[in-house]
């Protein structure tokens, strides 16, 4: 495999993925359609990868060529920018840094590791939110700098990332006043409680299943989320108990919207900072994840 990129290669390859089909890009680009398929295949051989698969008569792009054609725009974007920059016409963009959280950590945190990101350097930050799979995919594809997780996925999902732990603390049950007599006899106390759980994408549920199951205790769960805005929501509102470490409900404990029933012995929640492996670091998110502490 060659380490140069052809540029011309490049340019083609675009204009193909934006074009659909072999023969609309080679009429805007007014080439024959042998030449232009010619020069896909040379790009395709250099790379040493299939960028593309025929579905119904269109070319589709694999997951590899969805990541070619995202470095491809960057590229010829960042060409547009130098030449504007070198001849006066625009400011130099803020570097940038994609952060990406699953909805069950603390939002708490997420400030925190934008406030550090502030001090290293001034950027432009995107934050996303979501399930563990879709912002792990967004990570891989290096659309995203840093993750913050509390699910680390195992076997070949796990290969390229690279997790450091930030925090790990005991998980207790917490609910509003109203269930305060629960804390006596806990954890018999909680069969048959209320409860607003975490789903399954997290690693937190299973680990809950078991406790319950261990403490024979009858878990009576009335809603499920990963949201913890959610679920601290409906807890302060008196619906139910939700099972969490101290850190995602300081504020409320403080004001006295939730007190602790009790702690869960056993169950813990660690967070993550995950970074996954690529041979051009963005300096702002390789100095995060070297020195960032909760």
């Amino acid at each position: 495999m060659n380490s140069w990129i052809n540029y011309h290669h490049l340019f083609y390859f675009k204009t193909i993925a934006e074009e659909g089909t072999v023969s609309k890009a080679a009429e805007k680009l007014n080439l024959g359609q042998p030449t232009l398929s010619t020069q896909l295949k040379q790009f395709e051989e250099n790379l040493g990868v299939q960028l593309f698969e025929r579905q119904h008569k269109k070319l589709v792009l694999t997951e590899q060529g969805k990541v070619a054609l995202d470095y491809s725009k960057n590229i010829f974007r960042m060409g547009s920018e130098m030449y504007e920059v070198l001849h006066d016409r625009l400011k130099p963009l803020k570097p940038s840094l994609h952060i990406g959280a699953l909805d069950s950590v603390p939002k708490q945190i997420v400030l925190q590791l934008v406030k550090q990101a502030f001090k290293i350097s001034p950027c432009q930050i995107t934050l996303s939110e979501g399930k563990s799979d879709e912002l792990l995919r967004e990570l891989v594809a290096h659309r995203m700098d840093l993750m913050v997780t509390n699910f680390l996925p195992a076997g070949t999902n796990g290969k390229g990332l690279y997790p450091k732990s930030l925090t790990k603390k005991n998980v207790a049950f917490y609910g509003s006043p109203k269930f305060k007599s629960l804390k006596k006899y806990f954890p018999k106390s909680i069969s048959g409680a209320p409860l607003i759980l975490p789903t399954y994408d997290s690693r937190l549920r299973q680990d809950l299943d078991h406790w319950a199951k261990l403490n024979k205790i009858e878990l009576n769960i009335i809603t499920e989320s990963q949201d913890i805005s959610v679920k601290k929501l409906m807890a302060t509102s008196e619906l139910g108990l939700i099972a969490t470490a101290a850190h995602a409900v300081t504020g409320q404990i403080q004001r006295g919207e939730l007190i602790e029933i009790g702690q869960l012995q056993g169950v813990s929640e660690e967070l993550f900072l995950l970074t996954a492996q690529r041979k051009i670091e963005n300096p702002i998110a390789a100095k995060l994840r070297d020195s960032f502490v909760v």
